[in-house]
């Protein structure tokens, strides 16, 4: 290919303190799917941002070249009308207007009479929807949509404004692996059509799928561009982290100890539908040093099921705990803390993290009994406790009075991480522990979970990254139709016996 519709030339950005990024050169050809990978705080999101014109020209250097013609963008609707889409992560959709008000809203078609065209709008909306898979009532509120039909949504609406180049900044965080699928098959229909992608993700086996080339960012600067059929994993992995990593999973064998939590007959009704169960009779047990795995697809109740335990879920919650032997009840998740329990959620920034505090504020939120001096907080005691939190974790940060939201990904849940072990678990919950963070930055939390699993911590995985739940669990448990199907043990299972078991074949 030799057909640039993109050229971005010797960009470099800089933050107060921060060398966001220094003299990165990218082109894109028409009709080419380009992958940037790179660790959190790679630079990634600001070389998008200043595409995208949510940086206006002067807030950084170097040139855009649309067509072979510089472009200067003053905001995002000047990108937009040189064709540039960008569907960001963060799901940003109007949640009380319906789907179809979402897809055309500001290019709302008049009646001849000059009333709006709801006749007119439904059919385009349902045209939208059809090009990415989604069947949902263009009436529907967007409230109503799950998280991955929200996201489709959101790419819904880039597609009808007919794109030149579409930027996708991990699209499939919130899908199933069966809408990823439809995603990707999505992508490359778009590709065929001359339509240019950036596609931005950390999972490197959709880039391997799907890209045409690979290009690698670290600290800020280009490391490497490469044809896909002419780079490994490995090596993205290696240019992205800067060095050689071993051992994507680290985990060691460890001594299994006695039971330490066992749930009996667990049942949680549905929140909407009387005669209906998230969870029906679940009933499982986990010892020390142990790390079991839950395996299941999204709507599975694998979430609710670590809710009802840390009583985060309470309303019609039946069944019965045992914490090393006696039988508990927990009133409240301040309760199941105390008594040794902690959960790291799957949402950090919406329940893991408060977003107006420091790193030091939130690494010490869920145990200030160890940090006071009388009835006050000692700043001292605080400050060696997250001192002390941050090193072990490798929280990357300038320190820890800096506010946790500037951190990136994988170090915002380092915090999250370092605020649970300082109540020093039994029994620690983890759901989606590696969602949305770089390799280098989940090698980190691998480690980490075999470091606890030798301290005699119990451990409750949640992933739906399925290499990740098999290397890293030492049994598992398969949850469907809330409902366990059944039980196996880590070491040779495979994807397909736990799909298979999923799917309750």
């Amino acid at each position: 290919m030799n057909d640039k519709i993109l050229e971005m030339k010797c960009i470099s950005k800089s933050f107060p303190g921060v060398r966001a990024l220094a003299d990165v050169n990218i082109d894109l050809q028409r009709g080419e799917i380009l992958a940037i990978c790179g660790e959190n705080g790679a630079g990634k999101s600001t070389l998008m941002n200043i595409l995208s014109g949510s940086y206006a020209e002067g807030d950084f250097s170097g040139e855009i070249w649309i067509d072979g013609h510089p472009i200067k963008f003053q905001s995002t609707s000047d990108a937009k009308k040189v064709g540039i889409e960008m569907i960001y992560q963060e799901i940003s959709l109007h949640l009380d207007l319906s789907v179809a008000e979402n897809l055309l809203l500001g290019t709302l078609p008049n009646t001849r009479f000059g009333f709006i065209d709801w006749q007119r709008i439904r059919k385009e909306a349902r045209e939208a929807l059809s090009l990415v898979g989604l069947n949902v009532d263009v009436a529907t509120t967007v409230r109503r949509l799950s998280t991955s039909q929200q996201q489709l949504l959101t790419i819904a609406r880039a597609l009808i404004r007919n794109p030149k180049i579409l930027v996708l900044d991990e699209p499939t965080s919130a899908l199933t692996e069966s809408e990823t699928q439809n995603l990707l098959s999505l992508i490359r229909g778009l590709r065929d059509q001359g339509i240019s992608c950036i596609y931005i993700s950390h999972k490197l086996e959709e880039v391997f799928t799907v890209a045409d080339r690979v290009v690698v960012l670290r600290d800020g600067r280009l490391i490497s561009t490469n044809e896909r059929g002419c780079c490994s994993r490995n090596q993205v992995v290696e240019d992205m982290v800067g060095r050689r990593i071993e051992n994507l999973f680290p985990k060691e064998t460890v001594e299994i100890g006695a039971e330490v939590l066992r749930v009996e007959d667990l049942s949680v009704p549905h929140p909407f539908t009387s005669r209906k169960k998230i969870l029906d009779g679940v009933s499982f047990s986990v010892r020390k040093g142990e790390i079991l795995g839950i395996a299941g697809l999204v709507g599975s109740g694998r979430s609710e099921l670590l809710g009802a335990i840390f009583r985060e879920i309470t309303e019609g919650v039946r069944g019965r705990m045992y914490l090393e032997g006696k039988e508990v009840h927990f009133a409240s998740p301040g309760s199941a803390k105390r008594n040794g329990l902690g959960l790291l959620t799957e949402n950090r920034k919406r329940s893991g993290l408060v977003g107006t505090m420091d790193i030091a504020g939130n690494i010490s939120l869920a145990s200030l009994q160890q940090i006071l001096r009388g009835t006050f907080i000692s700043h001292s005691k605080e400050r060696d406790l997250a001192e002390s939190y941050s090193q072990k974790l490798s929280i990357r940060a300038p320190s820890i009075a800096t506010n946790v939201m500037r951190l990136s990904g994988g170090n915002q849940q380092k915090v999250v991480l370092a605020k649970w072990l300082c109540t020093r678990p039994k029994v620690l919950l983890l759901d989606e522990p590696t969602r949305g963070i770089d390799v280098g930055a989940k090698v980190d939390i691998y480690r980490l979970m075999t470091d606890l699993a030798k301290e005699g911590v119990a451990i409750v995985l949640v992933t739906s990254e399925m290499p990740e739940l098999i290397a890293m669990s030492d049994r598992l448990i398969v949850l469907s139709n809330g409902k366990i199907r059944k039980e196996i043990a880590g070491g040779n299972v495979t994807q397909e016996e736990i799909m298979a078991a999923i799917a309750n074949v």
